[in-house]
């Protein structure tokens, strides 16, 4: 990972600069500030170059001129759109942009003397989130694919304001590492009980973390999720983690996350079919997710009070795992059909749900799971699903989705497909067939948010289709992408924290 620094506008005499242009700023448009000093110390050679090459500035356009003049080894024109267009999220994109074209070099400085501070703050937050790369099991690859990148230094007039604009924003970032790496891991290395202990690791950060193994569980009466467990030689575990960052007069119910963290997921006895399962590694990103945010809120010290709860089993076939067919009663005293034994998330997630609305009395809870491939097919890749009882906590999280460029739609939630669920010798089944498969899996899981006080506000974000990517996007390499840590650290800022 590169170094992020901020400094004040300086020609480089050697190296690579990048150059982050408006529409406006085309080469018929007089540049002002660091590009104008370069593009004079070149001759004007750069503006002439850029006009050749039918640079116009636009959002995603880049191009890399070789050798211009000036002493410069490389200049990378990156397009920021209209003026008046100009977002942070347009800017990070900008940022994560730059880094295929400079990965190479061991320097770069990125003439943001233009931008205002915030503006400069997204660009190098963009750049800091492209350049996360997972190489840790990686022992033959040749130096000349390895990226050399280790100071990025963006050029700002005021420097003390983009690092006040970065820091919280960094914090988040090494959030978003952390799900990433946790994603990426391979499921022979983080099983539960390893996960369970790199959640520890946020102690360091004001987190508390309390780990509940198969024992504390089975004494609370964990059927549900003991039942998906069962099967693996691996034991279970359950993370609570607190973070107590509310104003002593501010202190009220905390914000409730809660995370599916299937480590490996074989189907069970239900097996999934061999092409494609080793993609079910990331079937605990749910849980992934939950972790790197309680990251995100400890690392900016968010004034607000949170919960999150992790979930992690392995759900393997074997002699002791559970049959389809099987009854099991849930921590809510529900009892649950087993019909199909790869439902499991939602096994998880009934007596976590129960648990935490029973301990913690949460405002509201939001539950993150790769639940169903349903919602793949409904939504595909660019929207997770979003399920709710509440009006009013849907919208927020609506709002916060479009803020950070993280997609949800909502999904209808309704009695008629509750009654699929309905089982001839339990309470309900785990299951309610192809039709609908994603809204039934959720209507499965709001029967454990149910007070006796009413309905607890809640909602599912179903992330199957958002939680790995095969593609490079501008922000985020192919692999793991942390959906959600930034959507929901949003949800807590403006919620709670304006």
């Amino acid at each position: 990972m590169p170094d992020i620094a901020f400094a004040k506008p300086a020609l480089p005499r050697s190296g690579t600069l990048v150059l982050p242009l408006h529409e406006a700023d085309t080469p018929n448009v007089p540049w002002t500030g660091l590009a104008a000093e370069a593009d004079a110390a070149a001759g004007g050679a750069l503006s002439r170059a850029l006009e050749a090459a039918g640079f116009k500035g636009r959002k995603g356009q880049s191009t890399t001129l070789w050798a211009p003049g000036g002493g410069l080894a490389k200049v990378v024109a990156i397009g920021l759109g209209k003026p008046a267009d100009l977002t942070p999220l347009v800017a990070e994109a900008a940022g994560g942009a730059m880094i295929p074209a400079i990965n190479q070099d061991r320097e770069a400085t990125v003439a943001a003397d233009a931008l205002a501070p915030a503006m400069a703050a997204s660009l190098a937050m963009g750049a800091l989130l492209r350049a996360w790369r997972f190489d840790r099991y990686r022992t033959k690859e040749k130096e000349e694919d390895k990226p050399k990148l280790e100071r990025i230094a963006f050029a700002t007039a005021d420097t003390t304001a983009a690092k006040q604009a970065f820091a919280p924003l960094r914090a988040v970032a090494d959030g978003v590492f952390l799900t990433r790496e946790l994603v990426s891991e391979p499921p022979n290395v983080l099983h539960p009980v390893e996960f369970a202990d790199r959640c520890k690791a946020l102690e360091k950060l004001g987190v508390e973390v309390e780990i509940l193994g198969p024992k504390e569980m089975k004494r609370l009466g964990f059927g549900a999720l003991l039942g998906v467990s069962q099967g693996s030689a691996v034991e279970p575990r359950m993370v609570v983690m607190q973070w107590k960052g509310a104003p002593k007069g501010r202190k009220g119910k905390p914000f409730a996350f809660i995370g599916k963290g299937v480590t490996f997921d074989t189907g069970g006895i239900s097996i999934k079919p061999a092409g494609g399962m080793e993609d079910m590694k990331w079937d605990m990103a749910g849980a992934g997710t939950v972790v790197g945010l309680m990251a995100a809120l400890a690392g900016r010290k968010a004034k607000a009070d949170v919960v999150g709860i992790v979930g992690l089993v392995e759900n393997m076939p074997s002699g002791t795992a559970q049959r389809p067919g099987d009854v099991v009663k849930s921590y809510s005293g529900q009892t649950i059909e087993v019909i199909n034994t790869d439902a499991e998330g939602r096994l998880v997630l009934a007596d976590v749900l129960w648990y935490c609305q029973e301990r913690f009395a949460p405002r509201c809870m939001i539950d993150l799971a790769t639940l169903t491939g349903a919602i793949i097919v409904a939504l595909g890749h660019e929207h997770a699903g979003l399920f709710a009882n509440d009006d009013d906590l849907a919208q927020r999280i609506l709002a916060a989705a479009k803020q950070t460029g993280e997609g949800a739609w909502r999904m209808p939630l309704g009695e008629a497909y509750d009654k699929a669920l309905r089982s001839e010798i339990a309470d309900m089944k785990n299951v309610g067939g192809r039709p609908g498969g994603a809204v039934t899996a959720a209507q499965f899981i709001q029967r454990f948010v149910n007070t006796k006080d009413g309905p607890m506000p809640w909602a599912h974000l179903d992330i199957a289709g958002t939680a790995w990517t095969s593609k490079d996007h501008p922000t985020i390499p192919k692999g793991a992408t942390a959906y959600g840590v930034r959507l929901l650290d949003r949800l807590v800022a403006d919620w709670d924290e304006t």
